[in-house]
């Protein structure tokens, strides 16, 4: 009551008609900010380049005719090509054997022109997904999925960090939000996203990752919603990565806690398809003190972030 008391009187003295201006959440623009990590990029790009160096090239590999993989590997194609790092597609018939695959991702591994590999996921099911994110060289595994790359990264060791880990916290950082020794529940366990989130929320900022030092809890889409919810609401840092449309509402926030919103799922509306996140934005950001939109949030400080490892990718295997 008082802080609302004291923020109405702040709204008074500077125009507002209402305290809602004030007290909604600050939006965190992931466009913007990916875009300053783009010029930091191509910048870095061009010193070593400079520097003698070949320029980086990505490989990406889409396996079957997926809409969505082809349009979220042509958007990485696109901002490859506009830091500087050559980039190419190929593409195969959703009928190739795990074999043939495995093959190819082979000669990618021996290939010294190529410094990144990422297979777009999801793969056919005929196809074991592990077998083929093991089949990428850890050197040349931007994406992070790798074993050796996440057990690096387990024992802070340096290591290709998935990138929408890498995004999140970049994010989180660059808002400039208050993590030492504070609280953070990660809703999602996936092993490329949940659980190095987890580990960049819990680990030490003077290890090798440069994480955030939260005492981290990792929930899911299973953890009962009372048990969730008390969880929630004692966190400064809530990242939502479960794939639950609206999960996250209003009442499961604590006052002023940073929400970042990893979910993102296409569903039908009466107006047509529309991109939710697991986060009920317009009830959640009349609490929050920072919040990401869905789209606009997290999705393109993953794209940004792919480059970064691809150019880390470069300066290993070509030193």
């Amino acid at each position: 009551m008082f802080l609302r008391k004291l923020v109405s009187v702040i709204g008074r003295e500077k125009g507002f008609h209402s305290t809602k201006a004030l007290l909604e959440a600050a939006i965190i623009d992931g466009n913007n900010i990916a875009k300053q990590i783009e010029k930091e990029v191509r910048t870095s790009v061009e010193s070593w380049i400079k520097s003698g160096k070949r320029r980086p090239k990505l490989v990406a590999i889409i396996v079957g005719d997926d809409p969505a993989s082809k349009v979220y590997v042509s958007r990485k194609v696109k901002v490859a090509k506009a830091v500087g790092i050559d980039a190419e597609t190929i593409t195969f018939d959703k009928s190739i054997s795990q074999k043939h695959l495995l093959k190819a991702i082979e000669n990618l591994n021996k290939d010294t022109s190529v410094d990144g590999i990422l297979v777009q996921l999801p793969i056919p099911k005929s196809i074991n997904e592990r077998e083929i994110c093991e089949a990428v060289t850890p050197a040349k595994d931007v994406d992070g999925f790798h074993s050796e790359n996440m057990g690096k990264l387990s024992v802070d060791n340096d290591s290709i960090v998935p990138a929408t880990a890498l995004g999140v916290i970049e994010l989180i950082q660059r808002t400039k939000v208050d993590t030492f020794g504070k609280n953070a529940v990660v809703i999602g366990r996936s092993k490329h996203v949940g659980l190095p989130i987890a580990l960049l929320l819990h680990s030490d900022s003077k290890g090798v990752s440069g994480a955030l030092d939260m005492t981290t809890t990792i929930c899911h889409r299973h953890t009962p919603p009372e048990e969730l919810k008390k969880f929630t609401r004692l966190a400064d840092v809530v990242v939502a990565a479960a794939g639950v449309p609206g999960l996250v509402k209003k009442d499961m926030v604590k006052p002023g806690a940073c929400v970042i919103d990893v979910g993102i799922t296409r569903v039908d509306t009466e107006s047509g398809q529309k991109l939710l996140g697991d986060v009920d934005y317009e009830s959640v950001k009349e609490i929050a003190g920072h919040i990401t939109p869905v789209p606009g949030g997290v999705g393109p400080m993953t794209v940004v972030m792919l480059m970064k490892n691809t150019l880390k990718a470069a300066r290993k295997n070509q030193s």
